[in-house]
């Protein structure tokens, strides 16, 4: 009786015990797996991290700016005919900037400056007429100084000098620009001729090894194209700078021609008014 007693409580005991310890394991195993799972999170994480810095310490390190790009390409382009692409440019540039200053100060207010020396010719003040043009700069008041000087001779020969003069104006306007056309056409050309000198190092590289491969080929392909690449882009600069100052020019033109008409006017009718004043005999 008292071993069946003692049976019947060691079974109790085992059968109250087995469901604890499975929920003690279950909840030891989750725990683990959960702390596994948040350290392979973690590394992940941490390896996207790590890959997104250096991808963009690398991109930093490419590009770096335009000004080392440009300064890169530019030593990678053989120094020689890159720094006479450069010398062109500079040089270009500066004869574009000087005749850009030289035409925006050559204009002037037209209209207002041919009514002023027609209201002095209409109150017969012709030495107040040229001291007005002597005191404007540009190219009209200087033909209009020149015509005022030979105002005593006839229409036609006035209008003679007005178109002399009117032509050594547009000469002094033109100054310079037969060197920026020829910095257009030499710019390419130098880069053209580094092209050629790349093929040949590249030849010469390929006779050397004796074998065909990219990595002796790319380096003087790399010079022909990097040269020919920054004489084509000097020369369209300098052609966009060119075609401004011809249309500056073109438009000064106009306001000689239009000033040179409507100073022949002026000038008829102040020679028409001297006559009138003349006494008759």
């Amino acid at each position: 009786m008292n071993k069946r007693i003692i049976f019947l409580l060691m079974m109790g005991w085992l059968l109250c015990g087995l469901p604890m310890f499975a929920q003690d394991s279950t909840l030891k195993d989750t725990t683990e797996q959960v702390a596994a799972d948040t350290l392979v999170a973690d590394s992940a994480i941490a390896i996207v991290d790590a890959d997104l810095g250096s991808a963009e310490e690398g991109a930093l390190d490419e590009g770096g700016g335009l000004h080392k790009q440009l300064k890169r390409k530019f030593v990678e382009g053989s120094a020689g005919f890159m720094s006479l692409v450069a010398l062109a440019l500079v040089l270009g540039l500066a004869l574009c900037i000087e005749r850009i200053i030289y035409l925006t100060l050559a204009e002037v207010n037209t209209r207002k400056l041919m009514q002023d020396i027609d209201a002095k010719l209409g109150q017969d003040d012709l030495e107040g007429a040229k001291t007005l043009c002597r005191n404007t700069r540009g190219p009209v008041a200087s033909i209009c100084y020149q015509a005022l000087l030979h105002i005593n001779e006839r229409v036609e020969d006035i209008d003679r000098q007005l178109t002399n003069y009117g032509t050594v104006q547009l000469s002094l306007m033109e100054k310079g620009c037969s060197w920026i056309r020829l910095f257009i056409a030499v710019a390419p050309s130098l880069g053209f001729l580094g092209t050629v000198i790349g093929m040949v190092m590249a030849f010469d590289q390929i006779q050397t090894a004796g074998d065909i491969s990219p990595a002796i080929v790319a380096k003087g392909m790399k010079v022909a194209l990097i040269t020919t690449i920054f004489g084509i882009i000097v020369a369209i600069v300098l052609q966009f700078f060119y075609n401004y100052i011809l249309s500056k020019i073109e438009r000064l033109t106009a306001q000689m021609e239009e000033s040179a008409i409507t100073l022949l006017d002026s000038v008829t009718t102040y020679k028409a008014q001297k006559s009138n004043l003349k006494p008759q005999n």
